[in-house]
């Protein structure tokens, strides 16, 4: 995947209805502050196209980046930010609804996890909506480079058991060392050419 023009074409909120727009799209989901921007701007070989933030919970939008006038990557608002209000929540949640309600040609949606850690209820719950909607999917595990190689080594294992009975692809990744970016991009590629 050559990535030679990329530009932010679109940003919905709440009140916008989300456009068509007519090519394969790759959505990026996660909770806040796990890395989905950065992963984002790694794709993409920019530094701060996705904004990133210490900061969790913001984005606040859907954010369309259209790649090379082919395809576009999805950034999904972050999800389970506990210092947000309930009505913020499911501001939130109604327009990830609305993103994956409408008919769209959705080739891959890569679902972000924190690799030092177990996947939240939250986590769960979009894994879960994301196999009951029959959506195609990978796991992509972020900040793989903040643990050792033995915590590395368990994480994997558990990562790799944890996805085993629904055969879901995880890729360990690291925005520091780029660690895992070329098979991540390997995946996208083949579902957009598949779709």
């Amino acid at each position: 995947m050559v990535i030679k023009n990329v530009s932010l074409d679109i940003v919905c909120g709440i009140t916008s209805k989300i456009p068509d727009t007519g090519r394969p799209e790759v959505a990026f989901a996660g909770k806040s502050n796990v890395g989905k921007s950065s992963l984002i701007n790694g794709l993409m070989n920019r530094k701060a196209l996705a904004r990133t933030s210490a900061q969790p919970g913001k984005t606040q939008t859907i954010n369309f980046y259209n790649i090379n006038e082919a395809m576009y990557l999805v950034d999904l608002p972050g999800y389970g930010y506990a210092k947000v209000s309930q009505s913020e929540k499911q501001r939130w949640a109604k327009l990830m609804q609305g993103y994956f309600d409408a008919e769209r040609n959705v080739a891959l949606v890569i679902q972000i996890l924190d690799m030092r850690h177990e996947p939240t209820a939250d986590d769960f719950d979009m894994i879960n909506f994301l196999i009951e909607r029959d959506l195609p999917f990978l796991v992509v595990c972020t900040k793989s480079d903040k643990l050792n190689k033995t915590q590395f080594n368990t994480q994997n294992a558990y990562f790799e058991d944890l996805f085993r009975e629904h055969e879901i692809p995880f890729i360990p990744y690291s925005s520091q060392t780029g660690f895992g970016l070329e098979t991540l991009k390997q995946h996208i590629e083949a579902a957009v050419l598949g779709n």
